[in-house]
């Protein structure tokens, strides 16, 4: 069984090193398009479809891949590099013995030495796997309520909207580039999607 403090220390080094070879520092200003914007898109079904384009910005950036990896590890930085220590997702997404998420990610983003946090801290489902899938695909797992937890298209839109560990993409602390716009815009255009027919690219 691995020790909580030789955890933290095993994570603070693979944090330095990233540091050491160039983490890229927040941006702002990136924004995304308003629900507006696709209001001249006559057919449902179209502007549907390019509602989700709009909100794959989202969806597909680092802050969303790192925690809905392809395998049981999950990613790190904005070049999705494996989590140093080489933790594993577990059977409840929360790690696994001995090595669990909360041994060193705490209830907030401990700032003095870049370790993000959140009182939820944990990897999606392995039914939500994300990396390396098209936006088509993504698409279809999020409407799929047998791999998307069981949600409705509205409590799909509730937990991109509102949920808080969803929104800390958009405050992932120093030397994070946080997700596209803000929760607010993202929840919109989610829920103009669903109500537009829920449409994915490419069908």
């Amino acid at each position: 069984m691995i020790g909580r403090g030789y955890a933290l220390s095993l994570l603070l080094t693979g944090l330095a090193l990233g540091a050491l070879s160039g983490a890229a520092e927040a941006q702002s200003g990136r924004e995304l398009a308003p629900v507006s914007a696709f209001a001249g898109i006559g057919d449902p079904g179209q502007r549907s479809a390019a509602l989700f384009v709009e909100a794959g910005k989202v969806l597909r950036h680092p802050r969303c891949l790192n925690c809905h990896p392809a395998g049981d590890r999950p990613s790190q930085g904005e070049e999705g590099r494996p989590h140093q220590p080489a933790v594993r997702r577990g059977p409840d997404g929360h790690g696994v013995a001995g090595l669990r998420c909360v041994a060193c990610h705490q209830a907030a983003n401990y700032e003095t030495v870049g370790v993000p946090g959140h009182p939820q801290w944990h990897l999606a489902p392995a039914s939500m796997a994300w990396q390396g899938r098209s936006l088509a695909e993504i698409c279809a797992q999020v409407k799929d309520s047998a791999r998307n937890g069981g949600r409705s298209l509205t409590e799909i839109v509730e937990h991109m909207g509102r949920d808080s560990l969803v929104g800390w993409a958009w405050s992932p602390g120093s030397g994070r580039e946080p997700a596209p716009g803000s929760q607010a815009a993202f929840g919109e255009l989610i829920k103009a999607w669903a109500d537009a027919g829920a449409v994915c690219p490419g069908s």
